[in-house]
């Protein structure tokens, strides 16, 4: 079997180490377990020497957010396979097998997604990530099981073990050797989406991203970044806008970026109307930063870039217009 790490990611998250912790030690007897701190001013690390002895603990020098945070901790952790998971995730009895035996099989494929469900209301998907990603012509990601604000009960109807687009950093297993490759996450993204852009680098480098449902988790989700937070707006819309630049082929790149744009723009003045003035400045934000950022991630896009990134046109066409509520292909 693999050398598995099981990596952390935690930051002033005492509580959620102290709930969390105890299941994934429990039920993840195949892996080493670390704790990747972003430098942390809450008693996160003194709370895991003194109750979890086996946890290994890598100390990062600052806050670096989801995507600079793993980066820098990776560095330091030797394995072939590594399980990065949210803090605020309750892992399942025998949660890695499945996944491991798929990485033993199929030597193409580079990332894989367990089944995530919500931790609150178990019987249902979470919002973040669900039963596997994927994106529209324009980059709009969505989930099997969520579409927008849509989340399905799991009723078995997803219950089969499938080729997506993107798979959650919330729970997202890649390995070692892919990742380095493809020099992990984008540091510009900070947090959010930068798990679908190493996804679709790693696709258009010709591998392969899974959904395995045999493997299960519950999430909480948002107890980083509430939903309505204008940061998480700010970070979503800025980082799609970053994502399309570095992967869409080059003929599509800017017809799909004038289009995506003039979304936003609609976005915006829905949140005027919704009295949301904060997310309509985020959006605003976003945009100014996006063209700063422009010419850097220009040149951080690969040689090849592949024709079939997406699965629907418009999931917001479908959505809004043809009441798609949920995911059909």
């Amino acid at each position: 079997m693999k050398k598995t790490a099981v990596v952390i990611l935690n930051w002033n998250g005492v509580k959620l180490l102290e709930q969390f912790l105890p299941s994934v030690i429990q039920y993840s007897p195949e892996a080493t377990i670390y704790v990747a701190d972003n430098a942390s001013t809450d008693a996160s690390i003194s709370f895991v020497e003194a109750n979890f002895p086996t946890v290994k603990i890598v100390k990062n020098d600052g806050n670096y957010g989801f995507a600079k945070g793993y980066n820098e901790a990776l560095q330091h952790i030797d394995a072939e396979i590594y399980a990065l998971i949210n803090s605020d995730i309750e892992v399942t009895e025998n949660w890695l097998l499945p996944i491991l035996e798929t990485f033993e099989n199929e030597p193409k494929t580079a990332v894989i997604q367990p089944k995530i469900l919500d931790f609150k209301r178990k019987e249902y998907f979470e919002y973040a990530g669900a039963a596997g990603g994927f994106i529209d012509k324009y980059g709009f990601p969505y989930c099997r099981g969520r579409i927008f604000e849509t989340i399905e009960k799991d009723n078995g109807q997803y219950n089969d073990a499938r080729e997506i687009t993107w798979a959650s950093g919330a729970c997202f297993f890649i390995r070692s050797k892919v990742y380095h490759e493809l020099k992990g996450f984008d540091d510009d993204f900070f947090a959010h989406q930068e798990e679908i852009d190493l996804c679709w680098r790693a696709k258009n480098s010709n591998y392969i991203i899974k959904y395995n449902p045999d493997s299960v988790v519950y999430h909480v989700g948002g107890a980083t970044l509430q939903q309505g937070n204008p940061k998480k707006t700010f970070l979503n819309f800025r980082n799609s806008l970053l994502m399309l630049i570095k992967n869409l082929p080059k003929e599509k790149l800017f017809p799909v970026l004038f289009v995506r744009l003039f979304l936003d723009g609609v976005a915006g003045i829905h949140f005027v109307f919704q009295g949301k003035f904060s997310h309509f400045i985020a959006i605003l934000k976003a945009h100014y930063s996006f063209y700063t950022l422009f010419s850097r991630n220009y040149k951080k896009r690969s040689f090849f870039q592949s024709q079939e990134y997406y699965s629907v046109k418009s999931i917001v066409v479908n959505y809004y217009i043809n009441n798609g509520k949920i995911f059909v292909k």
